[in-house]
């Protein structure tokens, strides 16, 4: 028997980072994206976000790459979000996104983190915090595509 456990802190954004997920619909996509996940055969720990992104953190299951399992993801809400009526602002995502692996040891901390988004972005921006993700999790940025669509 083989044992996985392929945790995933994703950041996904609006094209342009643009404010069109209301908070008062927010849940609603939250929702959604829970099924999504659990049609997936996968686990869902934590869902939060601001009106020009999402964190997600979740167990993929292990047939699934994090690249199409996200491609999958944002077509799938991208078509929900235009025919809900809830986000007539919504355009599409992003081309980008952030995914990085967390241990599970780590979860709790990182579940604190998502939680407390709109908590967190009173003080820092989502440019600055996309920014220091990345680096913390030891990737180097190319400001050429930093947040580029």
């Amino acid at each position: 028997m083989s044992y996985t456990q392929l945790i995933y802190h994703i950041i996904i954004r609006t094209k342009h980072s643009k404010p069109t997920i209301p908070n008062e619909h927010s849940e609603e996509l939250y929702r959604y994206i829970w099924g999504f996940i659990k049609n997936k055969k996968s686990f869902l720990y934590r869902i939060n976000g601001m009106p020009e992104h999402i964190h997600i953190l979740a167990s993929i299951h292990p047939t699934l790459s994090v690249s199409n399992f996200i491609r999958e993801l944002k077509n799938s809400t991208n078509s929900w979000l235009k025919n809900s009526g809830n986000f007539p602002d919504f355009e599409a995502w992003g081309e980008k996104y952030a995914a990085f692996t967390c241990f599970y040891k780590d979860k709790d901390a990182a579940i604190d983190y998502i939680k407390n988004q709109r908590e967190h972005h009173k003080k820092i921006s989502f440019q600055d915090e996309y920014r220091k993700l990345i680096e913390e999790n030891g990737i180097i940025i190319d400001e050429k595509y930093f947040l580029n669509d």
